[in-house]
């Protein structure tokens, strides 16, 4: 089995970084670390081109690394900051003559047909997005019949949300709950990413403290945190604080 590659697309929290009228430390840093889109990754994985999540800054990712075929987009929820984007797919239906495969919960296609009306019509407007939805649980899938994705079962406060697990890499975002017997899916990662936004506790992600907490008890070779806000430290201070193989994951970012 070959190993995942994973690049980090975005990194920040729903409001990215810098915020838009902040002047904190973090929003002014020059730091190119310290800029970070809304949170996704592209995966490739046995030949294929894998998306999580397509955020409101999807065109600006696919074009700054240079994207230009995707085999499948999974979704881990319904919230804009993860699925603000998918309007653009049409650059790749155009392209390809072909819809573009998404994979989600039942919930969320709900949210994308009443966000995206007209991507659902039967009489099309000509040139809106084609999608073809396969509906998916916390149960292993396959995408294009030959890859198998472990779905990651967590709570967003009360949302259900999913991470996932591809071969050696897991990524869960968006969550401040994993359910108990999902850690036996995190079991022997090269690498584990995990979401936070803040110090301190969290109505719906975890904090700093927690989710060094649950990377250490996933025992990856390496964890990397993401999703984050400015209201964690600039890049070099925060990486600074986090025990040993652990640390903040930043937008370009690329491992495997």
């Amino acid at each position: 089995m070959d190993k995942a590659k994973l690049t980090f697309l975005g990194t920040g929290t729903s409001q990215g970084v810098p915020m838009i009228g902040c002047g904190c430390d973090v929003c002014r840093s020059e730091d190119p670390r310290d800029k970070r889109l809304r949170a996704s990754v592209l995966v490739e994985y046995e030949g294929l081109s894998i998306l999580v999540d397509a955020g409101p800054d999807f065109r600006q990712q696919m074009l700054r690394e240079g994207v230009s075929h995707l085999d499948a987009i999974l979704l881990t929820h319904n919230h804009k900051d993860h699925t603000g984007g998918l309007d653009d797919i049409r650059a790749f239906n155009y392209l390809e003559k072909k819809a573009t495969q998404i994979y989600c919960e039942k919930y969320v296609e709900d949210s994308l047909r009443k966000e995206y009306s007209y991507a659902f019509e039967e009489k099309k407007y000509p040139g809106a997005p084609e999608w073809h939805i396969h509906l998916i649980d916390e149960k292993p899938f396959m995408i294009d019949g030959k890859v198998e994705v472990v779905p990651i079962r967590g709570k967003h406060y009360k949302l259900p949300v999913l991470g996932y697990r591809f071969g050696n890499i897991a990524y869960c975002t968006d969550m401040n709950h994993i359910a108990e017997e999902e850690f036996e899916k995190l079991k022997g990662l090269d690498h584990f990413i995990i979401n936070c936004v803040r110090y301190g506790k969290h109505i719906s992600h975890y904090s700093l403290e927690e989710a060094v907490e649950v990377a250490q008890r996933v025992g990856a070779k390496h964890s990397w945190i993401t999703h984050l806000s400015h209201q964690l430290p600039c890049y070099e201070k925060l990486s600074a604080e986090l025990p040993a193989g652990i640390q903040p994951a930043y937008d370009g970012l690329t491992i495997e």
